[in-house]
């Protein structure tokens, strides 16, 4: 399991080298790797994070898609309900084909952790590697 912190109401973490040391603690070879985050404001995406610019660019849509306090009914109860719309958009997990002991991506895509809800003290992903 990953465990961080974000700093951040709305962040993106690259956590594709942290998924490479959990995979490699499994000495799977072929198979496929599940990328999950169990938190209902947090998402799994796979997409270009080299480029600032294309960070800033997801973050900047996921803002425009979901504004804060665009009277949402589950604001009522926490105040959140745009964290909550932009992680359901994005979804929780990610799967990544393993052969011959590498993950099989593209040459600009990472695997990154989107924080829609914090700052949060302790995040976690959970990584499983399932063998064929």
């Amino acid at each position: 399991m990953i465990t961080f912190s974000t700093q951040r109401e709305l962040q993106l973490i690259q956590i594709t080298d942290k998924v490479k040391e959990e995979v490699e603690k499994t000495k799977i070879k072929d198979g496929t790797v599940n990328i999950y985050t169990p938190h209902a404001t947090g998402a799994i995406i796979i997409n270009e994070s080299a480029d600032p610019a294309m960070r800033q660019d997801i973050l900047d849509k996921l803002k425009q898609l979901f504004p804060k306090a665009a009277g949402y009914k589950h604001d009522q109860i926490d105040n959140n309900a745009h964290s909550h719309l932009m992680s359901t958009f994005l979804g929780c997990n990610e799967t990544v084909p393993l052969e011959k002991g590498e993950m099989k991506m593209g040459t600009w895509q990472d695997i990154s952790f989107v924080e829609t809800d914090g700052p949060r003290k302790q995040r976690k992903i959970h990584v499983k590697v399932l063998q064929s």
